[in-house]
């Protein structure tokens, strides 16, 4: 069934799947305000632009590395979040423009 904005109901799904797990959406939390929920860790590159570095979202939710990585994925693949390479480093974004998408879709939709 196709929605708004290029959505179908599979991709509506994959997206409740990736928020209904409460440490993926506590890092989307903390996503939203990278400055004040990172504050405590010196960053890498610009948070706003390049995103958080993946060793502090690690880091911050106390999980091990391939798991933060594997929840980082998940987000990704749901078209939540954008990642982008800093040398060595994986940074990852909020999609603010896919996440307006969604909240029209959730909006007209559901």
């Amino acid at each position: 069934m196709a929605t708004s904005a290029g959505w179908d109901s599979a991709d509506l799904i994959e997206v409740f799947k990736a928020l209904g797990n409460p440490a993926r959406l506590q890092i989307m939390r903390w996503l939203k305000d990278p400055d004040a929920s990172f504050g405590e860790y010196e960053p890498i590159a610009d948070r706003r632009s390049v995103g958080v570095c993946v060793t502090h979202i690690q880091a911050k939710a106390g999980l091990a590395q391939s798991t933060v990585s594997s929840y980082m994925s998940t987000l990704e693949r749901a078209g939540l979040v954008r990642p982008t390479r800093v040398g060595k480093w994986t940074h990852y974004r909020r999609d603010e423009e896919r996440l307006a998408q969604l909240a029209h879709v959730i909006d007209t939709t559901i």
